[in-house]
C-alpha cells in the first residue's frame, strides 16, 4: 500500500522523535528504523529525512554532534532534547484524537 504524500509528511516529525526517544541514532538507523517499524511499507529516503532532521535541529528539538562509528567513519549523531520529549508527548496526543476520532467514524461507516 502506498501512503500519501501527505500522510508521510505529517508522520515524519512524530516518528523521527518516538525513534530519538529510544536513543541517539544516526541518518541511516533511522531509515531502517522506520521500514522496520512499518513493516517496509515506509520506505522514507536521504531526501526526505535530513530535511526533516535539519528542521528539528533549528528548532531545538534534537541535538546533533560528530562522532566516529566502530568501522572509523565519522557520523552525524542525533538525539532529542527535553524541547523534543515535550514536542513528542504534544504529537502523541493530537495523533491519539485524529486516531480516536477516525475510529469512532469508521465503525459505524458501512464497509465499500
Amino acid at each position: 500500500m502506498e501512503l500519501g504524500k501527505d500522510l508521510v509528511a505529517a508522520s515524519a516529525t512524530p516518528l523521527v522523535l518516538a525513534i530519538l526517544a529510544e536513543g541517539h541514532s544516526y541518518g541511516y538507523a533511522i531509515l531502517k528504523r522506520v521500514a522496520d517499524l512499518s513493516a517496509g511499507e515506509l520506505q522514507w529516503t536521504d531526501g526526505m529525512l535530513y530535511p526533516v532532521l535539519h528542521r528539528l535541529e533549528r528548532q531545538g528539538l534534537v541535538a546533533a554532534e560528530w562522532g566516529t562509528a566502530d568501522t572509523g567513519r565519522r557520523r552525524k549523531y542525533y538525539r532529542i532534547t527535553p524541547e523534543g520529549r515535550a514536542q513528542l508527548a504534544d504529537q502523541r496526543r493530537q495523533w491519539q484524537l485524529v486516531d480516536d476520532t477516525l475510529r469512532g467514524i469508521w465503525m459505524k461507516a458501512e464497509p465499500a
